[in-house]
């Protein structure tokens, strides 16, 4: 039986365990179906705008093998989109979702969102507005101004929020927590931070030829795709996924892997907003002597130092150290000179550098140890091969969607490890990186005829007022332009 509900209906409904009316009662249905069935009424209608690539598994994992019902998928390029079409044939399919939550407003309870970076704030917020519990990809958004608008219109508009960086929710972080808040590794004074990202085309020229569209999408599916950025011509330097290394679209590196690896140390930590960032980028030489200038697309590389003051798990003033393009930190005394720095070799990972010893923490919070002053090591408990498979992602979807059911506030919506009112400032962290990168680009011509770089500042930030405070140029950057009718609002 299809029930066509409101979403405050089928919110009251879920929160309910039984209904007594006079002397009959109403058995819930899992009783009536034997164990293990849910009923109709005891699932959410789920949507997905952004279905293919990491749309795909969002989406499968909420549905959490019937748990929930998906009802609707929507994807610009439905040929990008195909598996999840066939995993759920029955789903409406839609090109915009601006239609999709026009024509199904009464019919969808959460949405995943799964897109570019570009467009996470824009679907976001219209989900919300309509009372829609979200799970939006990381980074969050594409620039501070909407990590803030966007973890304030959460708590407004009262819904269910995660963000997608699934290793928060992995038990080794909170391995990783106690061991630092048992005083292990003593006060944190420095974080190293890298990534071997990008694994995309970055640092290249935009690019000037006009292919043609693919099968897959018509020309008002690219308008679509560009939503709320400024317009540029199809390119498959854009779509799919090479959309990364573009500022129109993307979020470079720190987009990509700081939202799962900056995680680990800004939740140990208990940080908030930092006071300072700044950077350098790497240069790509195509002609003798002239670095290429591509302000449009991110760097090849960068080191990002940002700067936090003391907080109340962590006594004194820290810096985070972040680096990519395969750039990493050199290798610490602490661990034996024959040993990886990290658990997949040394490409991505965390060291967290205290008074006591050193902490290494591998991608998605795996595998954390710790290197003691005094020449110990601490290793987490290695998990037993023989151990029931865990959940996909270590449930990351499925206790978003279990507290949707629990509803605002609820016990199930504390205990989530990525909602808005903690992924918020931590995409402002991330994002705070590419503010000093794109800063740092900003040139303009000199008396000589050649250019001035001269935003190689270092910047002070307010985080209250979101606000660069010695150099305002940079603060073109924490927000964006966006295109006619594309305004968040």
């Amino acid at each position: 039986m299809t029930i066509n509900k409101t979403q405050a209906s089928r919110r009251d409904f879920l929160q309910k365990g039984s209904l007594a009316i006079g002397s009959f009662f109403l058995v819930p249905r899992h009783v009536l179906g034997g164990k293990g069935y849910t009923a109709p009424s005891d699932k959410l209608n789920i949507a997905a705008i952004g279905a293919g690539g990491k749309g795909q598994s969002d989406i499968a994992n909420a549905f959490n093998n019937g748990a929930n019902n998906v009802v609707a998928l929507c994807d610009v390029d439905w040929a990008r989109a195909k598996n999840a079409i066939d995993k759920f044939p029955n789903a409406k399919k839609y090109r915009d979702f601006r239609v999709m939550l026009n024509e199904m407003k009464n019919d969808i309870d959460a949405v995943t969102i799964s897109t570019p970076d570009h467009f996470h704030a824009y679907a976001a917020m219209a989900c919300m507005q309509m009372g829609k519990h979200v799970y939006v990809q990381k980074p969050l958004t594409h620039n501070i101004a909407e990590a803030r608008m966007l973890t304030e219109a959460a708590r407004k508009y009262k819904v269910v929020t995660q963000m997608g960086n699934q290793g928060s929710s992995n038990p080794m972080q909170k391995v990783a927590m106690e061991w630092f808040d048992k005083g292990k590794i003593g006060t944190v004074h420095t974080v190293n931070i890298w990534t071997n990202r990008p694994v995309w085309p970055q640092g290249i020229p935009v690019p000037s030829d006009k292919p043609a569209l693919i099968d897959s999408m018509a020309a008002k599916d690219w308008d679509t795709w560009v939503g709320p950025a400024q317009w540029v011509d199809y390119h498959p330097l854009y779509h799919p996924f090479k959309w990364r290394g573009w500022w129109n679209f993307g979020t470079g590196a720190l987009g990509d892997i700081g939202c799962h690896t900056i995680d680990s140390a800004f939740r140990i930590l208990g940080l908030g907003y930092p006071t300072e960032v700044e950077c350098s980028v790497g240069a790509v030489f195509l002609k003798d002597w002239t670095p290429e200038y591509i302000p449009e697309g991110c760097p090849p590389s960068s080191h990002v130092e940002i700067k936090f003051p003391a907080t109340k798990k962590n006594k004194s003033p820290m810096k985070m150290v972040w680096m990519d393009g395969g750039i990493r930190p050199m290798h610490p005394d602490l661990i034996p000179a024959n040993e990886p720095i990290s658990n997949d070799g040394g490409a991505n990972g965390i060291i967290l550098h205290g008074t006591k010893g050193l902490m290494t923490i591998g991608m998605y919070g795996n595998d954390p140890k710790i290197y003691l002053n005094n020449g110990d090591k601490i290793e987490a408990p290695k998990p037993d091969p023989n151990a029931p498979k865990g959940l996909p992602e270590y449930g990351h979807q499925i206790y978003w969607t279990n507290a949707c059911k629990a509803g605002y506030d609820s016990k199930e919506h504390k205990e989530l490890t990525s909602s808005f009112d903690y992924s918020g400032p931590l995409t402002e962290t991330v994002l705070m990186g590419n503010l000093a990168i794109r800063s740092y680009m900003l040139r303009k011509k000199n008396e000589r005829g050649g250019f001035d770089f001269y935003g190689r500042n270092k910047l002070l930030w307010d985080g209250g007022s979101m606000k660069i405070t010695n150099f305002d140029d940079a603060n073109q950057f924490v927000g964006r332009e966006y295109r006619e009718g594309w305004k968040i609002v």
